[in-house]
């Protein structure tokens, strides 16, 4: 089952469950919030909550998609307590990209840190289940504040080198009373970031992650499939500009997800009940890697079939900022 948010004409939320081609309306939800807080405090499945609705009208979701109707799949009534994190150099090949981007000047070491990071996960981040493996590469994005609906632009700030996509799986949770995360699903994503400004420093990485992220249209509800194949493209005036085939899911990846989400949900302050957090895996494929510059109006998307309709997004550009910040005493 697939599951997203659309905005009705009033204004109003409305969910839709989608099997195959079959799209419509769940009866009585307020919210994809709402009905994970239901199945949560009923024990219940998602996909079974969505069964005792029942479904209503039935919706086209390409008119939907080309009328900009499509909001973020889950939102939380307070957006600061949605939170975007992220892992990295996850993937088979994904060190290769980013190793050429944090490659010592003159050869002076053998070994990146991003090589390092990548073995590590290569040679530890599949334990048993129920183990603990290797630690991942870990990162803030943002709150709900910085998520962007599909459709909207991807701003890049004033001060930013670069604005590039990186297409990422998610996953999407929502913490149980008891602080236990509870996954709703899982969702395309657009982990946005500044490469230039990460290529200056590893260090500079916390920093060029500090940017707003995409995710969507829609969730799917239950397994991840274990080999996920599709494809990134950048298009420019209509034309594509650059496409590469996306490849994710644990058959393509240096960790298994469970040992990610541990890794992210063994802090304490990641558990606080009714929390939302979208959670993003990494990826192997950068435009930037193949020196592609992107620039305002540029779109970015993000096509899996499995995951129901592909996440577009413009590329916006901030005007230049000027001066220091200036803060002021109370």
């Amino acid at each position: 089952m697939l599951i997203s948010q659309i905005i009705r004409p009033d204004g109003s939320l409305a969910v839709v469950a989608r099997e195959g081609s079959e799209s419509a309306v769940v009866k009585g939800a307020e919210s994809t919030y709402a009905l994970a807080q239901e199945a949560i405090a009923s024990g219940r499945s998602l996909t079974q909550v969505i069964a005792a609705h029942g479904l209503s009208e039935a919706v086209d979701m390409l008119r939907l998609a080309e009328d900009g109707r499509f909001t973020l799949p889950l939102t939380h009534p307070d957006p600061s307590h949605l939170h975007l994190t992220g892992t990295g150099l996850t993937h088979l090949g994904s060190a290769s990209a980013r190793d050429a981007m944090h490659a010592k000047l003159g050869g002076a070491e053998t070994l990146t840190d991003s090589t390092k990071m990548f073995r590590m996960g290569l040679e530890g981040g599949r334990p048993a289940a129920g183990e603990i493996g290797a630690q991942p590469e870990w990162f803030y994005k943002g709150n709900g504040h910085t998520a962007v609906a599909p459709g909207a632009p991807l701003t890049s700030p004033g001060f930013a080198l670069d604005g590039g996509e990186e297409p990422e799986l998610a996953g999407i949770y929502v913490i149980a009373h008891d602080g236990t995360p509870r996954r709703v699903g899982w969702a395309l994503a657009n982990e946005f970031s500044d490469h230039v400004t990460e290529r200056i420093n590893y260090l500079f990485l916390a920093h060029s992650k500090l940017r707003q992220a995409a995710f969507g249209p829609e969730i799917l509800v239950g397994d991840l499939p274990a080999d996920v194949r599709g494809t990134s493209r950048i298009r420019r005036d209509g034309v594509v500009i650059w496409e590469k085939p996306f490849l994710s899911g644990e058959a393509n990846m240096s960790h298994t997800m469970a040992n990610l989400e541990h890794h992210h949900f063994k802090y304490g302050l990641f558990c606080n009940p009714g929390d939302v957090h979208v959670h993003m895996f990494g990826t192997a494929t950068l435009s930037f890697a193949d020196g592609i510059g992107t620039l305002a109006g540029d779109v970015f998307e993000i096509e899996v079939p499995a995951f129901g309709l592909p996440l577009k997004n413009p590329l916006a550009i901030a005007p230049a900022t000027t001066g220091a910040v200036a803060v002021q005493a109370l």
